[in-house]
């Protein structure tokens, strides 16, 4: 069966790892308190803020117990940003701070001072993939709108429309089988039709385990290099999206 779909991971894949790491987290890290302040009485960002509050107080890390505990009911949003920031210092992947990052971003990306890099070979591989009638999907930890973000204020300008589908920790972790079953099911598409790209071996396995030919990106700069069982690839322009081959 031939691959019809490719889902794509962001950091380390399409995007430098050092982009988020340097820039979006301190901007947003940076932005927290004063979003929080000013937003405060927003009942999604009460929403937030709740969701947070409680994993605070589920938080086993030395960290969180070293800012105290919040009691329930308690909606002290300069506390909370702490905490948040902490979350951000420890690259913990909480959905309610993935959502709050999105919202911090997408002022920074409106005011300019947000532009997404990509790596050189990718907006001309989504292009071609797109055009060939592949169907093209994200799958990150960052949030959809965060997501959405970056690809619509990239250095290669607006690439949204290259994608069909968006999937972010809400459809499940990346480390999971499940996730992937998930997602093949919304893109109402058989697992073995679905090219996953990413830097994580970790999530490699599961989105193997659940079925979907996989790929190991392997960038200059990323963190973890190794591929474990799996094929590398740096540039997508030497991939036939049909078979998940490389071209020589």
């Amino acid at each position: 069966m031939s691959i019809t779909h490719l889902l794509l991971d962001i950091e380390g894949t399409t995007c430098p790892v050092s982009f988020v790491a340097q820039v979006l987290f301190p901007y947003a890290r940076s932005a927290m308190p004063g979003f929080l302040e000013r937003h405060a009485q927003d009942p999604e960002i009460q929403s937030l803020i709740e969701q947070s509050e409680n994993a605070w107080r589920e938080d086993p890390d030395p960290n969180a117990a070293a800012l105290g505990k919040p009691s329930p009911g308690q909606r002290d949003a300069q506390e909370v940003a702490a905490y948040l920031q902490d979350l951000i210092d420890r690259d913990v992947k909480l959905t309610a701070l993935k959502d709050l990052q999105g919202r911090i971003w997408r002022q920074g990306y409106a005011s300019g001072e947000l532009v997404a890099p990509l790596y050189s070979d990718v907006a001309e591989s989504l292009q071609r993939w797109h055009g060939e009638g592949f169907v093209l999907a994200v799958y990150s930890s960052g949030s959809i709108p965060a997501q959405q973000l970056l690809y619509g204020h990239s250095a290669a300008g607006d690439l949204r429309s290259l994608f069909s589908h968006w999937f972010d920790t809400r459809v499940g972790s990346k480390q999971e089988q499940l996730s992937y079953q998930a997602i093949a099911e919304q893109m109402q598409s058989d697992p073995e039709q679905i090219l996953f790209i990413s830097d994580s071996l970790s999530e490699l396995e599961a989105a193997a385990a659940a079925g979907l030919p996989v790929l190991f990106s392997d960038r200059d700069g990323n963190p973890a290099r190794d591929s474990g069982r799996f094929e590398r690839i740096s540039d997508y322009r030497r991939l036939n999206p049909a078979n998940g081959s490389q071209r020589s």
